[in-house]
């Protein structure tokens, strides 16, 4: 053993180093009542017994000598008997302790898995807790919580073969998984699949009845039979999101033809084969359908899309959302004299963003909205055929975002200079995000505009609480106004405001960053000017 310091040297022992030894080693090994010294060796850290209380001394010197055996003869003063060790007294409670997670109930564990689930998806967690212990695995293998599963197999796009072995190997679990916990699966999505999707989704149509939203992306070889055959096993499958697969233009016109009266929201990307699906949805095949999203795929498809407005309203009467995203689309022309169709009554969502120009114009707009009045979302980004009085229009009276920013069109099309508080004085109560980049409004209408979301109104401060005029002529003096009456702006976007000062000119997120940008403006000398 190393030879110890000297009992001065020990008692020296100062500094952060050997204050926080001490507390590790008191934390751990000082009984209550007792008192230790660290000595300070070449190479260790001995810990000694230093000098208790007088009391407590004697008093176990008495114990002892009041334990010795008493002996006599000359035996017994030749050579001492050997002193017997104290036994520790036998603890009843002495035993294993299980942890605090076994003593958690079956149910109440559950619930607390659930709250991870809904948070972050069943996977990594639920494997990882089931190798805690038995009583987590019973939890995590419960199939209430299975409920949404994404399914990617490994080793995705290394190669054709390491591909499908994968997919092969991914298959063979889920012949075991599908009965033992995707029982009660709601929401399955299918990524990377090329060459087993069929297999999959027929163990999902023996063991998961209660599947009800089933996304395929960038999926291959989708069969007719395969979709046929989920559609008449799950019966509460009102969903579809089928967007950058390749699927048969027959096998989901097959499927709406199947499934389509219990069709509730139904994502496409727009191809030669989408004009026979079109079709069967204007046959009103699926008079119960909410939700229709229709965009180009990654390949983008120029060839123009004939929508006839008011057949399709009359065969989905009860869409609620509408996105037709990035396409060249021509609604089909109505006729001179030609009465208007009946409108989506129920919309709330309208999405006709295009990088491009397109041929949406005030006529295309009021054909689709006429009859919509608790529109809610209006998306026209691209759409620099729409002027401010075809906006004024329309019907809808609560709209909470307007995004009608222009992006890389405005060089080759006329905008117009006037028009932008005829969408203010009308929506300024219910705004929440409102996109203005890009167009052409002048200062003194823009500040006039802009003017509407000034003081309160009835009590309230203006809802705004996003702002983009990335690349409009806004004053600082108009910034600042907004800024001081809306409370709630946590976004807003300068970049390319030709009339602000420099430094200013970016995008401001989250309250204290648009307060410092009033800050600025307010202290500018081109502000003050």
């Amino acid at each position: 053993t190393a030879r110890p310091a000297s009992r001065e040297s020990g008692n020296r022992l100062t500094g952060a180093r050997a204050r926080s030894a001490e507390d590790w080693w008191w934390d751990r090994l000082a009984p209550s009542g007792s008192e230790y010294h660290l000595l300070q060796a070449d190479s260790m850290l001995l810990v000694l017994p230093g000098p208790g209380p007088v009391r407590a001394r004697a008093h176990r010197r008495i114990t002892r000598r009041a334990q010795r055996p008493q002996s006599s003869g000359p035996a017994a003063t030749a050579k001492p008997r050997p002193r017997p060790r104290p036994e520790a007294a036998p603890d009843p409670e002495q035993g294993p302790d299980p942890g605090w997670g076994d003593r958690i109930p079956l149910e109440v564990l559950v619930q607390i898995f659930g709250l991870l689930v809904a948070a972050d998806g069943p996977m990594p967690f639920l494997g990882r807790a089931a190798r805690v212990c038995r009583h987590w695995r019973e939890a995590a293998s419960q199939p209430a919580l299975w409920h949404t599963v994404t399914l990617s197999p490994p080793l995705a796009g290394r190669g054709v073969k390491g591909s499908v072995k994968a997919e092969k190997k991914l298959l063979a679990s889920l012949e075991w998984l599908m009965p033992n916990r995707f029982s009660q699966l709601q929401k399955l999505t299918l990524i990377h699949w090329k060459s087993q999707v069929h297999a999959v989704l027929k163990l999902v149509s023996e063991f998961c009845p209660r599947l009800t939203f089933l996304k395929l992306s960038d999926c291959h070889s989708v069969t007719t039979d395969a979709l046929v055959m989920l559609a008449k096993a799950c019966h509460q499958l009102h969903s579809l999101h089928l967007q950058h697969s390749m699927v048969e233009s027959t096998a989901v016109v097959s499927f709406l033809e199947e499934a389509g009266p219990r069709m509730r929201r139904l994502w496409l990307t727009y191809s030669f084969q989408t004009t026979a699906i079109l079709g069967a949805l204007l046959g009103s095949c699926c008079p119960k359908l909410q939700v229709l999203e229709l965009s180009t795929g990654l390949n983008r498809n120029n060839t123009p899309l004939l929508l006839p407005i008011e057949v399709l309203q009359k065969g989905c009467p009860q869409l609620q959302v509408l996105r037709l995203l990035n396409l060249m689309w021509l609604p089909k022309p109505s006729g001179r004299g030609a009465a208007l169709g009946p409108g989506f009554p129920n919309l709330e969502e309208l999405c006709l963003a295009s990088s491009t120009c397109n041929f949406v114009s005030n006529d295309v707009l009021s054909r689709l909205l006429h009859g919509s009045p608790n529109l809610r979302l209006l998306d026209l980004r691209g759409c620099a055929r729409i002027t401010p009085a075809g906006l004024r229009d329309l019907p809808c009276k609560e709209l909470e975002q307007l995004h009608w920013g222009l992006y890389g069109v405005s060089d080759r099309l006329s905008l117009a200079k006037e028009g932008s508080t005829l969408l203010t004085q009308k929506w300024h109560h219910t705004l929440r995000e409102l996109d203005l980049s890009g167009q052409g409004f002048s200062e003194k209408d823009l500040e006039q505009a802009l003017a509407a979301f000034s003081g309160t109104h009835g009590g309230a401060h203006p809802a705004l609480c996003s702002l983009n005029l990335r690349g409009t002529r806004v004053t600082a003096s108009t910034i600042s106004s907004v800024i001081s009456s809306c409370p709630g702006l946590l976004y807003l976007n300068l970049e390319s405001c030709r009339c602000l000062p420099r430094g200013l000119k970016r995008a401001y997120r989250g309250l204290e960053e648009v307060q410092w940008c009033l800050e600025q403006l307010l202290t500018s000398p081109s502000s003050s000017s």
